[in-house]
């Protein structure tokens, strides 16, 4: 326990419902506030993205005492299903035996964790948009309306969890000697849904993550507990083929015939969906610094939004959480080395997944096709297995480890190249397997 301190916490998305129960568990008095209406009261769909969560995510749910009731609404997903054209289905496995990441509906988790802050004692106050910030008293000015009243909120210290378009960032960015770039990926992304089979089961593998990889874009599917999947497909949102050719039904019903073909066979209402459902964009926020002395704080997506092609997002913004909760821990009540040491600690790592996530979306769109990179993954997999010393896969250090992505991103480009040289032996394809190959991996990252 700390001396507690009045706290804000803008944003009730994930993190910031996870950071409140954190913050109150070490005695502090949360206020948790948020522009939107209460998402328990209203239909969540529409512009949503499944989480996958992985074993940061878990840690830091299960050190809260929640992983057990957030498992009850998870699905595992153990391998990759890769949806080629003409070609038949293959699976390939995330990692070892066992191993898995868990599919999970943002807004019923989003939901969940709600509750649980709320009867942890978080005090949620919804409809109040923050439209101005006091760094140095920690004074939050809140109205429902640009036409309403601002009220003055005084705090000791007040945590910006309200996303990438975070607006106690923008009031931080306004400061002196802050750093910012966003860079808007050139694609897209739309949600689509894969309704349950009239006995309630799921019309795919439900505990694969299903990708139809096409290049310059594809579609994934993710599995919820109701029997359904979100789908989203990733498509450029300018050019030849991309949301703004596609305007009319028989656009996207051509389109669809000629990239997707099986979709249509278990998405009735894919026509319907596409028109009805938004298009969103992704982008990826760097900033810097995270912090105001020992008074205001950026946390998640707000200090640090990513695109989503690891599955990391929701992870890492909950990693923050764990690594600001192990501070308090060390440091007590000196919050001022409490805040500087967690941007040392969590920027390098932010960076790290930012570039790791960006890389992964043509791994994903292009490479998973591709039977070079999946003779690939088979060489290293099996090196893998024969010295898990020695060798651990890109993905497996970022999904199933609390190893530091800045690490991972590190000892991910030195595999990549011993890799590259293995690729280059002659009729690699038919001596993959080989003891000679095995030696040849690990004389290699020896040197």
């Amino acid at each position: 326990m700390q001396t507690p301190r009045n706290s804000a916490v803008v944003g009730s998305g994930l993190v910031g419902s996870l950071l409140a129960m954190y913050l109150l568990k070490r005695g502090h008095k949360v206020d948790v506030y948020d522009r939107r209406e209460d998402i328990r009261q209203i239909k969540f769909s529409g512009r949503s993205i499944n989480l996958a969560v992985s074993v940061r995510g878990w840690h830091a749910l299960d050190e809260i005492g929640i992983g057990n009731e957030v498992r009850k609404i998870a699905v595992p997903l153990y391998r990759r299903a890769i949806h080629i054209l003409d070609k038949p289905l293959y699976f390939q496995p995330y990692g070892k035996e066992g191993e898995a990441i868990y599919s999970i509906s943002r807004g019923a988790l989003n939901k969940m964790m709600i509750d649980l802050a709320e009867k942890a004692g978080a005090n949620f106050i919804f409809n109040q948009k923050v439209w101005d910030v006091d760094l140095p008293e920690a004074i939050l000015y809140t109205g429902s309306s640009d036409k309403s009243e601002r009220k003055a909120n005084k705090y000791d210290m007040v945590f910006g969890a309200d996303g990438a378009f975070s607006r106690v960032r923008h009031k931080m960015q306004r400061r002196s000697m802050f750093n910012y770039s966003q860079d808007f990926l050139k694609t897209g992304y739309k949600e689509l849904t894969i309704p349950a089979n009239e006995d309630g089961t799921h019309k795919l593998d439900k505990n694969s993550f299903h990708i139809w990889p096409r290049g310059k874009f594809m579609l994934i599917a993710m599995p919820n507990t109701d029997g359904s999947f979100t789908c989203t497909l990733f498509l450029p949102h300018e050019g030849d083929i991309s949301f703004d050719s596609l305007t009319s039904e028989r656009d996207i019903q051509q389109f669809f015939e000629a990239y997707f073909p099986t979709v249509i066979e278990v998405i009735p209402d894919f026509i319907k969906d596409f028109m009805e459902h938004p298009t969103s964009s992704l982008l990826t926020i760097k900033c810097e610094p995270w912090t105001y002395w020992d008074k205001v704080a950026l946390i998640g997506d707000a200090a640090h939004a990513i695109v989503p092609f690891y599955g990391q997002g929701m992870n890492a913004g909950f990693e923050d959480i764990t690594i600001l909760d192990e501070l308090m821990e060390t440091y007590g009540d000196d919050w001022k080395a409490i805040f500087k040491n967690y941007q040392i600690s969590r920027k390098p790592n932010a960076d790290a997944i930012a570039e790791l996530s960006y890389r992964n979306f043509m791994e994903m769109s292009t490479k998973t096709a591709d039977s070079s990179f999946i003779l690939r993954k088979k060489i290293e997999a099996k090196f893998y297995n024969l010295h898990p010393e020695k060798w651990v896969p890109l993905y497996s250090r970022v999904t199933f480890s609390r190893n530091p992505y800045s690490e991972a991103l590190q000892q991910g480009d030195k595999q990549r190249l011993v890799m590259d040289e293995i690729m280059h032996i002659p009729d690699i394809e038919t001596v993959w397997d080989t003891s000679e190959v095995m030696d040849k991996i690990e004389s290699l990252i020896t040197k």
